[in-house]
């Protein structure tokens, strides 16, 4: 039994060693062939800040923190009130120039029709005059008649265009109005949650004044930093896997962004190549229909790994825990 213990201890010893050398070849490895790259990150998406396009009172704010939006929702409303004054106006202001403009167009058809009856008048008297009945100055004040009416229509045709200008004018300033007091109910733009509010109700800002920050939701993305001779190999498109620490399944990913420059690995980012001082930033992201199915459980923020199969890797498999059935939903955290 006394010689029995040291080759227990021993086979213990070399167990543990053992052990120990595996998990730390996986941790480094994640238990991948070749062909593929791993890197750390966390998941994130792009912040969109909603703002009022002109100055104004903020009149209502309709969603809280952390609320999850589609595109077209409405998320605040913005004081109308001197622009609905102002819209009137213009409105007002459009109806009369188009008054002006029909008052115009009769004033040209009577015009026209003072031009006609000088012109009758004009012949008869041309004809009087070749037969020698009347004088030759009455044929000319007919002439000086004419020339009147025919400057008075041109006079009266220029007005039209004058009016007519001023109709599109007033048009445009109603369109303008109208177009503020559209922008004037704030939208979401797209799939999100509601990350801030950054003012209240009663408060007024000024052109481009912030009222809420929304995370953009139809771009899920981890961003992880290759060396050189990996983000060579990393196309567009290549297929990946992100595996967040909350949760032990693969989600199926793809890459989306590959940075043409090198950079210096940041600080936040922990790598297992120290000793690579330039890296290629990556972008991993989650295809949006995946997003959309699991949009309630989606959580930016949560660190992970992402893995990307690289270009040669030939026919090699993923291994046998970054493939299988969907994730389940109950094994993602809540939001």
């Amino acid at each position: 039994m006394k010689f029995l213990r040291p080759v227990v201890a021993a086979i213990i010893i070399i167990a543990a060693l053992a052990a120990i050398g595996w998990y730390l070849w996986d941790r480094t490895n994640d238990g991948l062939p070749d062909g593929f790259a791993t890197g750390n990150g966390r998941l994130e998406a792009d912040q969109i800040d909603i703002a009022t396009k002109s100055p104004g009172r903020v009149a209502r704010i309709l969603v809280n923190e952390g609320e999850l939006v589609e595109a077209g929702d409405v998320l605040a409303i913005m004081d109308t009130r001197e622009l609905e004054a102002q819209l009137a106006r213009g409105k007002a202001d459009a109806a009369s120039a188009a008054s002006q403009v029909d008052e115009v167009r009769a004033l040209i058809e009577q015009r026209r029709a003072e031009v006609n009856m000088a012109e009758d008048d004009f012949g008869r008297a041309s004809t009087l005059v070749d037969r020698g009945v009347n004088p030759q100055v009455l044929a000319d004040q007919q002439m000086t008649r004419l020339k009147s009416a025919e400057a008075a229509l041109h006079a009266a045709q220029a007005s039209l265009t004058t009016a007519e200008r001023r109709v599109e004018a007033a048009n445009a300033l109603v369109a303008l109005y109208e177009t503020q007091i559209a922008d004037a109910t704030l939208t979401a733009p797209v799939l999100g949650r509601i990350l801030y509010r950054l003012a209240q109700p009663g408060e007024v800002l000024g052109g481009g004044g912030k009222i809420i920050t929304l995370l953009d939701l139809s771009q899920v993305y981890m961003e992880i930093f290759l060396p050189a001779d990996e983000a060579l190999r990393t196309g567009l498109g290549a297929e990946a896997r992100i595996r967040i620490d909350s949760i032990p399944y693969a989600i199926p990913a793809y890459v989306s962004f590959v940075s043409p420059e090198a950079q210096f690995t940041p600080k936040q980012v922990e790598t297992a190549k120290e000793r690579e001082k330039l890296m290629f930033r990556v972008k991993v992201r989650l295809p949006e229909e995946l997003v959309e199915a699991y949009i309630e459980q989606v959580k930016t923020g949560v660190r992970g790994v992402a893995y990307i199969r690289l270009a040669g890797a030939g026919g090699t498999p993923w291994p046998a825990a970054f493939v299988g059935e969907p994730i389940p939903a109950d094994a993602l955290p809540d939001h």
